[in-house]
């Protein structure tokens, strides 16, 4: 199994990023696809999920309304669109996947996912 995210970059505050996560070895459409975050001595923060139909979505409250998540199973990738960047932002971004016990379902938590990717860095300058 292999998720490999993209879209790393630099950018100043106020910009965008979409950040990608090709997902192989897996059968994507089984599996709920979150985003999860880590900045430099801190935990691992959730950023999003979607569940495996994408008929749920759920943010962490310090991106609500400025990250959006999506996915393409027919491409098996999970996609992350980020406006409205802050330095707050600036972090490792990680994919993960969590077998979705049912469509709808999903989780936050970090030891819920089953499979990570390796992260890209997104920097956002003030």
């Amino acid at each position: 199994v292999q998720l490999v995210e993209s879209g790393e970059g630099l950018v100043q505050a106020g910009g965008s990023l979409r950040l990608s996560c090709a997902i192989s070895g897996l059968t994507v459409s089984n599996y709920a696809m979150g985003w999860f975050r880590q900045a430099p001595g801190k935990g691992r923060e959730f950023v999003a999920v979607i569940s495996r139909s994408g008929g749920s979505i759920y943010y962490g409250d310090s991106v609500k309304g400025r990250f959006t998540i999506s996915r393409d199973n027919a491409k098996n990738t999970v996609y992350l669109q980020m406006d409205t960047l802050k330095p707050t932002d600036t972090a490792i971004y990680y994919c993960a996947a969590d077998y979705g016990r049912t469509t709808t379902y999903y989780a936050i938590v970090p030891g819920e996912f089953d499979y990570w990717g390796q992260g890209t860095q997104v920097t956002v300058s003030s």
